[in-house]
């Protein structure tokens, strides 16, 4: 029971957000990637792909083209068009998500992933919608990629612990931030030149995961209604779920022997025996609640010793 409620997650447990998040990126990389691979085979319009399907999973700049495909906020996280670029990402949210897991448990990951993603959104179309002028900066402004999500894991992370250290080999190890700084360098400088609005998506991101850790440190966990929406997607689909989730104090000293923690045990004295023989005299054996007919009960073992 202790092993079941530690913060770390393996790699092959169920429930690893970290695997979780992963596998949703990929999976959905392979499938874009698919439709790519024929719409290159059978159409002569180069554009064709992105016309009619990726632009309906990356996120627009305006308020009007979201208002026709709303669900964008959620999904522009989850999908890119870049091979070397998704790698990128996944290598860095594995390794700042797994520090992550590993400091604050396995329930901090996965929301603060998709607030990252949905700040970058408000960001990027609010800059947009601010300065009209950065549409003449460049020819695709879509928003598209696990980049502000991945900065908002990785500063997030640096704030939960700045003095955690990686690689303790090396010198008694490297200290979390300037791992985040190269990452923070490298991240900025694959964005498209010129594309400012993905620069402030990413930036707004990364003032997200500060704000997480901040909330956090003051006992507000901003993920705990999300945790709950996904708890209740999963019992809803599950006929083996509990009626009531109990805290693991609950599970761990009250359920794990199916009894009480302890039994009360009245104390015999000649007037409470008194008592109960003039209640039978009065009203009958029946009578007796179960503390009562415990009591006879051992009296009358004592007797026989």
């Amino acid at each position: 029971m202790e092993d079941g409620y530690r913060k770390k997650m393996l790699l092959g447990q169920d429930g690893n957000a970290l695997v979780q998040l992963v596998v949703i990126n990929a999976v959905l990389f392979v499938i874009l990637k698919f439709i790519y691979v024929v719409y290159a085979v059978t159409s002569s319009n180069g554009d064709a792909f992105y016309n009619n399907i990726f632009n309906w999973f990356a996120l627009p700049p305006s308020l009007a083209k979201l208002s026709s495909r709303p669900w964008t906020v959620l999904t522009y996280m989850f999908s890119d068009d870049h091979v070397f670029r998704f790698i990128a990402n996944m290598g860095w949210l594995w390794a700042f998500g797994y520090i992550l897991q590993d400091l604050t448990g396995n329930r901090k990951l996965v929301p603060l992933y998709i607030y990252g993603g949905v700040a970058g959104a408000a960001f990027f179309i609010l800059s947009y919608t601010v300065l009209p002028g950065l549409h003449g900066h460049t020819g695709s402004p879509l928003l598209a990629g696990a980049n502000p999500s991945v900065i908002a894991v990785a500063v997030a992370t640096t704030f939960v612990a700045p003095d955690y250290r990686i690689f303790p080999m090396i010198n008694g190890g490297i200290p979390l931030w300037i791992l985040t700084v190269i990452y923070v360098l490298i991240n900025f400088s694959g964005i498209t030149p010129g594309d400012y609005a993905a620069y402030i998506a990413n930036l707004g991101s990364a003032g997200l995961g500060y704000l997480f850790v901040f909330l956090l440190r003051r006992g507000f966990d901003a993920g705990i209604w999300m945790n709950n929406f996904f708890d209740w997607c999963n019992d809803l689909f599950n006929p083996n779920r509990l009626k009531k989730r109990g805290s693991p104090k609950d599970d761990f000293y009250y359920k794990v022997s199916g009894t009480q923690p302890y039994k009360k045990i009245p104390n015999i004295t000649q007037q409470r025996i008194d008592e109960i023989l003039d209640k039978i005299n009065q009203q009958g054996y029946r009578f007796l609640t179960d503390e009562e007919k415990e009591i006879l009960k051992r009296a009358a073992d004592e007797e026989d010793l």
